[in-house]
């Protein structure tokens, strides 16, 4: 056995609640945790809805290692910059045309400490079909990306960015003892079914949400309530009350790959 890295994965992060705490606190919760790698997926970083350079930047520059992105990738267009520039920390969904900017997954190195060596970890993203936009098959997505990603690369994230459970678990059992963790993104409610599969990979249908819990997945409930009662159509704004921090911690054991914890992390602001 290797050593043991602690890797969170933050989920959705969503409007100014959602990257103020995880930018104020990240660095706070990797010391508290003992994290070794920290991937945030902030697709609804700005405003609600996508990501933009300023933000990723701070994101970046304030304890997280990798930014993973969904189907709202594209929503702002500033991100292009990021996306095609040799910036290896950011990730788009790896069933996107290749034609698309970014790239679906990268390696990055974890710092050498006094207990280890230096250790690579791979990250990537895919998207689901059920109830989403029409995409690539996500199963053969995965398989191109594992071909590619250097053999000797054990610590293996995937957020795997869906909305069926079904379709969570089912890519879960798919690359089962193939990567560290399948980690779900999306529905921004946090579940309660983190297990380590029997081939030794992490899974949760999903990680929950990384912003205020004062609302409706993100959204002021006044605005998601007056739209349901009227068929009104209004504006679901980013409310604004109780931010918290949602996400899950695999303990990865870092000369197989596989994983030997799962433990989720719910973080308030007030905490």
């Amino acid at each position: 056995m290797g050593s043991v890295l602690r890797i969170l994965t933050v989920g959705d992060v969503v409007g100014k609640p959602g990257r103020d705490i995880l930018i104020r606190r990240a660095r706070e919760i990797r010391e508290r945790f003992k994290l070794d790698f920290v991937v945030a997926n902030a697709e609804n970083a700005a405003g609600g809805s996508g990501l933009t350079p300023e933000i990723y930047k701070a994101i970046i520059e304030n304890g997280v290692d990798c930014v993973t992105l969904g189907d709202h990738a594209f929503r702002q267009k500033a991100i292009f910059s990021i996306l095609n520039s040799d910036d290896p920390r950011i990730v788009r969904p790896g069933n996107y045309p290749p034609e698309a900017p970014g790239r679906g997954w990268t390696v990055l190195e974890v710092p050498a400490t006094a207990e280890r060596p230096a250790v690579r970890v791979a990250v990537g993203a895919l998207l689901g079909r059920v109830f989403m936009q029409p995409i690539d098959c996500p199963l053969r997505a995965a398989d191109k990306m594992l071909d590619r990603i250097p053999s000797d690369v054990r610590a293996r994230i995937v957020d795997f960015h869906a909305e069926a459970t079904s379709e969570k678990q089912t890519m879960g059992r798919y690359l089962d003892g193939r990567v560290s963790a399948v980690l779900g993104t999306h529905t921004h409610v946090a579940t309660a079914d983190e297990t380590i599969l029997p081939g030794g990979t992490a899974f949760q249908c999903d990680i929950g949400m990384t912003g205020p819990f004062d609302g409706i997945i993100g959204r002021r409930y006044d605005r998601v309530l007056e739209t349901t009662k009227t068929f009104r159509p209004t504006v679901f704004e980013v409310a604004t009350g109780d931010a918290r921090l949602n996400g899950t911690i695999v303990d990865v054991d870092s000369a197989t790959g596989k994983a030997v914890k799962i433990e989720r992390l719910v973080f308030r602001a007030d905490d």
